[in-house]
C-alpha cells in the first residue's frame, strides 16, 4: 500500500532542482508585454502589485500565466500534490438567509429542508470511516431555531467519539450567526468551540469581498470586513483556516484583485490561513441560473493568479468537485498544490448542479496526481504527511 515518506519529502529538493533545470529547457515567452514586468517580479521572487494582478488577470496568454504560478509552485512544493481522506457532513440546509449564489439552503418548512440531530451526526461521521478518515469538514445552514449548545455538543461529541479526527468546522459567516444566537461575541463563540474540541476552520462565505458584489449575491451574509475580522479573531486565539474566493458571477477583475489582496494583507499580519480556494460558481438551480458557467480558461486563470498573488499562502488547493477532476489534473500545472480529499457525500454545489462524482477513493486521488506526472502526498488537515499500513494510520509529526 502506498504511503508518503521522509525520504520522499528529503527528495523535495532534489525535485525542485530538477523542476528548475527542466523549466531551463522550456523558457517564458509570451506575446503579451504587459507579462514581462511580472515573470521578471516572479523570478526575483517580488511581491506583485494590485496593478500586476489585474494585468494578468486580463490577459489572453493562459500558458504564460501558467508558466509563472507553475514556476512558483515547484519553488514551494517541487512535484508534490497534496490531498487527504475526509468527509463532509451538512448538518443541516435549513436557512435564514436567501442568498442568490445558493441553491443548497431551505426554509424550514419547504420539501427537502433537513435537521440532523446530533446523533444523526454522530452516525453520518460514523458511516463514512472505512478508509481512516483523518478530516471531518462541519458546514452548514443557519438555522435560527437550533440553540447554540447544539453546535458545541455537535464538536464535543464528535471528538469524544473520534478523538484522533481533526475537526474543521464553521464558516466565519456561521461564527457571526452563532454569536448572535449564543449571545456573546464571535471571539467568545470560537474560544467555546476550541475548547469543545475544534481544531480548525474552512474559508467558506468569503464569496467577493466587495459590497457592491455582495448586495446582488449575497446580501443577508456579514460583509467582507466582518468575514475578514473574524478570521482575524480565530487566528489570534489559535486557529487556523482557510479561504475561498468564490469567482465567475458578476463579479469584475477588479473585484478579484480586491478580494486577492485584502486577503494577503491580512494573513501578513496573522499567517493564520493555510490554504487558498478558489470556488468556481455553479448557477444551476440559483437565482443566478441564467449566467453561465465558469470555462476552462476562467478557472485555469483563477488558480495560477491566485499562486502568483498569494505570496504568503503556503496552498493552493483546485477542489475537484468544483472544476472536475480532469481539470483538476491540469491545474496542477498552473499553480494548485493540493485537490483536496475523498470528501464522501458533498450537498452544496451538486445542489447547485454540479455533476461531479459526490466523493473519490483514495486510490483514485493517487491515480490522478500520478497520471499528472505530480508525487502523491497524503496528509493530514495541518499538512503533516500521514503514513498508513493494512490496520492503522499514523500522522508523522
Amino acid at each position: 500500500m502506498w504511503a508518503p515518506s521522509y525520504d520522499m519529502i528529503k527528495r523535495m529538493s532534489s525535485v525542485s532542482d530538477h523542476a528548475t533545470s527542466d523549466r531551463k529547457l522550456h523558457p517564458f515567452q509570451t506575446d503579451d508585454t504587459r507579462l514581462r514586468p511580472i515573470h521578471d517580479k516572479v523570478m526575483a521572487q517580488e511581491r506583485l502589485s494590485a496593478d500586476d494582478a489585474l494585468a494578468l488577470y486580463r490577459s489572453g496568454d493562459i500558458l504564460a500565466i501558467g508558466w509563472l504560478a507553475n514556476h512558483v509552485r515547484e519553488r514551494m512544493h517541487g512535484d508534490i500534490a497534496y490531498f487527504n481522506v475526509n468527509r463532509h457532513i451538512n448538518y443541516t440546509n435549513v436557512c435564514v438567509a436567501a442568498c442568490r449564489l445558493c441553491a443548497f439552503g431551505r426554509k424550514k418548512d419547504v420539501p427537502g429542508a433537513y435537521t440532523m440531530a446530533l446523533e444523526e451526526v454522530w452516525n453520518t461521521a460514523a458511516s463514512g470511516y472505512t478508509e481512516a478518515i483523518t478530516e471531518f469538514h462541519i458546514v452548514g445552514g443557519l438555522h435560527a431555531d437550533l440553540p447554540f449548545q447544539y453546535y458545541v455538543d455537535l464538536i464535543a461529541g464528535l471528538k469524544e467519539r473520534f478523538p484522533q479526527v481533526h475537526l474543521k468546522a464553521f464558516t466565519m459567516v456561521e461564527i457571526a450567526f452563532f454569536s448572535k444566537i449564543g449571545k456573546m461575541s464571535p471571539r467568545e463563540v470560537l474560544i467555546k468551540f476550541k475548547e469543545a474540541g475544534l481544531d480548525s476552520m474552512p474559508g467558506g462565505g468569503a464569496e467577493i469581498f466587495s459590497d457592491r458584489i455582495r448586495h446582488i449575491i449575497c446580501d443577508h451574509k456579514i460583509d467582507g470586513g466582518q468575514w475578514l475580522e473574524i478570521a482575524r479573531m480565530a487566528h489570534e486565539v489559535g486557529l487556523k483556516s482557510n479561504a475561498t474566493m468564490l469567482y465567475g458571477h458578476v463579479e469584475n477583475d477588479e473585484d478579484r484583485v480586491d478580494h486577492l489582496i485584502k486577503l494577503r494583507a491580512l494573513q501578513d499580519d496573522t499567517h493564520g490561513f493555510q490554504t487558498f480556494i478558489p470556488l468556481a460558481f455553479h448557477p444551476e438551480n440559483t437565482p443566478l441560473q441564467h449566467l453561465h458557467s465558469t470555462t476552462g480558461m476562467a478557472d485555469l486563470k483563477q488558480i495560477a493568479v491566485s499562486r502568483l498573488v498569494l505570496d504568503n499562502f503556503p496552498h493552493i488547493k483546485s477542489y475537484w468537485q468544483m472544476v472536475t477532476p480532469k481539470m483538476a489534473q491540469i491545474t496542477l500545472r498552473f499553480g494548485a498544490d493540493d485537490i483536496d480529499g475523498t470528501v464522501v457525500e458533498e450537498k452544496i454545489y451538486h445542489d447547485a448542479g454540479a455533476t461531479t462524482p459526490q466523493m473519490l477513493r483514495r486510490q483514485d486521488l493517487i491515480r490522478l496526481i500520478t497520471e499528472a506526472g505530480r508525487i502523491p502526498f497524503e496528509r493530514d488537515t495541518m499538512y503533516r504527511p500521514v503514513t498508513r499500513t493494512e490496520t492503522t494510520v499514523t500522522v508523522a509529526v
